[in-house]
């Protein structure tokens, strides 16, 4: 299934270590993280979870929700999470693991890149908003971990320019200047927008909105 940014990211119900879940229901008008790793038990995914476990406050408090997924089983799971919140000194993993063994999740979010050596599944990112709307895609081999800096950032830049109807440039961070949409004519961004600074036409700052 091809999916694309802006489009209703597909229901499912699927088994977890918490128990079973309805992606839409248990994610509700919260934004989440949907993120896929390889498998169970092995070394880069360990580093992984046991970071989101970490950040999971952090996300909270931008109103975004974690689940995982992997197509180990739950047993393999609930056996796993020991080791990962041990390697993290203690974290506790309090997030959704979805048990995919049938890889019907994986297959319906194409996270299974044959070319990529087996049929687990790769390092796959969705963010997606309340209105269940995908908003990021992001995709890394298995090789490679995730930058988790990263995945923070992008949500406070969706999250900003979905509040004040604005873009964020390069880097963006809380506290920089956002960008005016070009479709805005600068006499009426002057109106809208604080401390307006006109690069180009096309390229006008501001502090935000006024």
């Amino acid at each position: 299934m091809s999916l694309h940014l802006g489009d209703v990211a597909p229901d499912f119900t699927a088994e977890t270590q918490l128990g079973k879940i309805t992606f839409h229901d248990w994610k509700g008008d919260s934004w989440a993280i949907l993120f896929s790793h390889p498998a169970d038990f092995t070394p880069v995914c360990t580093t992984e979870m046991g970071r989101f476990a970490e950040l999971e406050d952090e996300f909270t408090k931008r109103g975004v929700k974690l689940i995982g997924l992997s197509v180990d089983t739950v047993e393999e799971h609930h056996k796993w999470i020991p080791e990962i919140e041990q390697f993290k000194g203690g974290v506790k993993v309090n997030y959704p693991i979805i048990a995919d063994a049938d890889k019907k999740v994986s297959l319906l979010y194409d996270m299974i890149h044959p070319a990529q050596g087996d049929s687990s599944s790769v390092r796959s990112v969705f963010v997606i908003d309340g209105a269940h709307k995908i908003r990021l895609m992001m995709i890394y081999p298995k090789s490679t971990g995730r930058n988790f800096d990263e995945l923070i950032r992008v949500v406070d830049a969706l999250q900003k320019a979905d509040a004040d109807a604005c873009a964020t440039g390069a880097d963006w961070r809380p506290g920089d200047k956002i960008i005016v949409p070009p479709t805005v004519p600068t006499e009426q961004a002057k109106e809208q927008f604080a401390d307006v600074d006109v690069i180009y036409p096309y390229l006008r700052f501001a502090s935000g909105r006024k």
